[in-house]
């Protein structure tokens, strides 16, 4: 077996594209709309040799937010440097959910409230401010 993709459902596909291109940094690899069953499909990866994907899925026709269960997790991404990216995406106005303050671990949220946890690469950074004195908002 090969793993091939993760799918979340997203009611905003512009906001969601802003948030895992422009904020993360992740590539959309392809995008195909479906007219006769109204909803595109997005696939985006780190652009790394580890191509696994992850899948936008748009309904056209959601009027409502998707009910969102704690059984689906979230997704993990390692990155350089756990407090660079941080700072990035807080600047773009990404609430950090659950600050860096051990140096190795964050979470943020997608505009449809997907938990995103960002692990530093390698060994934790040594702890630094404003992150360790940052208190936890809202869920993970």
């Amino acid at each position: 077996m090969k793993y091939l993709h993760t799918m979340i459902r997203v009611q905003n596909l512009e906001k969601a594209l802003h948030f895992f291109v422009d904020i993360l940094g992740l590539k959309v690899s392809r995008k195909k709309e479906y007219p006769d069953g109204k909803f595109t499909l997005v696939f985006l990866t780190t652009g790394e040799e580890d191509l696994s994907e992850i899948e936008l899925t748009y309904n056209w026709d959601q009027a409502e937010p998707y009910s969102v269960g704690r059984n689906f997790g979230h997704l993990a991404y390692e990155v350089d440097n756990i407090y660079d990216l941080c700072e990035k995406i807080q600047s773009m106005g990404v609430v950090i959910n659950r600050p860096p303050r051990d140096g190795r671990m964050a979470f943020v949220r997608s505009p449809d409230s997907i938990s995103i946890e960002l692990l530093q690469k390698g060994n934790p950074l040594p702890p630094k401010e404003p992150w360790v004195s940052m208190p936890n908002s809202g869920e993970w």
